[in-house]
């Protein structure tokens, strides 16, 4: 396993700014406002490729120990216990505060390396920064600007001499066994409490307060012989009412996962059935084409009559996407958990499915001579053969001639038909119709001289008879 360091420090002194730098990548969400930050986000630092070792982002300890403050804390917490080396993060503008007093203080207890980075170095007096903190008594103290990328050769070369040559930590590895599952739905419908659940662990934050998570954290697990990758996701509203910047950036972020993702599994809230919210999520994995599972979470919590009473509203405003499982599930109580991924296993065979052309061409074949398409302005469609484009979503290519009447109508009759045929579930279906061209539409047709003579015959013919 690769050796893991941990950042650590107060709210808004350049953490994920400097995991960012560190993993060069942007999967840490960095804002100006503190206490972005919440949950534990794992990467891979490959600035030396001969020596990875996996870095982990904490959020800020603010100090307090109740609400999110205390959960955000108890998750820096933990990543600094499990890890081989922290780095202490401090601002190198605004000095040593009474809450890095108190982080140093609790750091001292921890039986781990620790380095004092002093961020934000660029246009400051350096020495003088470094003063500010001498009364901490740590022996490694590194200045660096993570914004700017200063410091960090000097930062990387010191902590790659103090990391042993294992560890033990948590890594995302690129597997394509693994199967990508995105949890998303609107804020405060229990996605958080589900991979928790699913964890065995307080993995996530999770909260009563609407919008606790604000980043895209993935963890990987193995359950009975099989590999996921769980994707906790941001809340997400509509556009309307995103004002906060952060939310802007979370919502770019839970629009990259279901991207990223093979199954999206939507979460609902059994209590308020669906909302115009819960719309805007399913607009955002349909227009990525990803197998969906409906997750009613919270039936636990509902009388007989209430369930009757949320199956019917479910089926009625999601009658659009009548394809997807629908599974009801307790995040909090685990119920449910097993009908849960065996619809996820069911969608994900479906949208990975590899097809041939030959079974492809004759599905559309007996489509064809099942129902043909309707004449339009005299002429009819012909379909001549298919062949498979793609997975996730599953896409087949259809060619022929004026396939251009048909009508959505017989689109969706096809989609059925290839859904029904191939048995697809949880998961949407694509055509692309390709037109054969013409061969002989650019070539001029020119006549011979007998057929101009005869063409002129026929000419005088007709003016006689006039």
């Amino acid at each position: 396993m690769l050796p893991l360091v941990a950042l650590v420090g107060r709210p808004n002194v350049g953490k994920s700014t400097l995991f960012n730098a560190l993993t060069r990548s942007r999967d840490a969400l960095v804002h100006d406002e503190p206490g972005v930050t919440r949950d534990r986000n794992y990467g891979v630092c490959r600035l030396d490729p001969a020596h990875p070792f996996v870095l982990v982002d904490t959020g800020g300890i603010a100090g307090s120990e109740e609400g999110l403050a205390g959960a955000t804390a108890r998750q820096s917490r933990a990543a600094a216990e499990e890890a081989d080396l922290i780095l202490f993060v401090v601002d190198g503008r605004e000095g040593a505060s009474t809450l890095d007093d108190d982080i140093l203080a609790w750091l001292r207890k921890v039986s781990t390396p620790t380095f004092l980075v002093v961020n934000k170095t660029d246009g400051i007096d350096v020495p003088s920064a470094l003063g500010e903190f001498a009364r901490y008594g740590i022996k490694d103290v590194l200045p660096v600007s993570s914004a700017h990328r200063q410091g960090l050769d000097l930062l990387l070369s010191r902590v790659l001499a103090t990391l042993p040559k294992d560890g033990d930590a948590e890594i995302l590895d690129n597997d394509p066994e693994r199967v990508r599952i995105a949890f998303v739905g609107r804020p405060n419908v229990g996605k958080s409490t589900l991979v928790n659940r699913i964890l065995g662990e307080e993995r996530m934050i999770a909260s009563d307060v609407p919008g606790t998570t604000r980043d895209s954290i993935a963890v990987d697990l193995d359950r009975d012989g099989r590999k996921y990758r769980l994707v906790d996701t941001a809340g997400l509203r509509r556009r309307g009412r995103v004002e906060e910047a952060v939310e802007k950036f979370s919502v770019v972020k839970t629009l990259q996962a279901i991207e990223h993702c093979q199954v999206a599994v939507i979460m609902l809230d059994a209590g308020e059935g669906v909302t115009d919210q819960d719309a805007t999520v399913l607009g955002a994995v349909l227009d990525a084409g990803r197998a969906l599972v409906v997750a009613v979470n919270k039936w636990d919590g509902q009388s007989d009559y209430q369930r009757k009473q949320t199956d019917t509203l479910v089926a009625r405003k999601l009658g659009f996407v009548d394809w997807a499982e629908s599974v009801h599930i307790s995040a909090l109580h685990g119920s449910g958990l097993r009908e849960l991924f065996k619809a996820i296993h069911r969608a994900h065979a479906s949208a990975t499915h590899k097809f041939s052309t030959a079974e492809t061409t004759k599905a559309l074949e007996i489509a064809y001579e099942t129902n043909p398409p309707p004449v339009v302005r005299g002429h009819v469609a012909k379909l001549r053969f298919a062949h498979p484009g793609g997975e996730n979503p599953p896409t087949f290519i259809v060619h022929g001639t004026r396939l251009r009447t048909l009508s959505e109508t017989y689109r969706r009759y096809l989609e059925n038909f290839f859904r029904k045929r191939f048995k697809l579930v949880g998961t949407p279906v694509r055509f692309v119709f390709k037109e054969g061209e013409n061969p002989y539409k650019d070539k001029k047709n020119v006549l011979t001289d007998k057929q101009v003579a005869k063409k002129r015959r026929l000419i005088r013919h007709v003016k006689r008879g006039k």
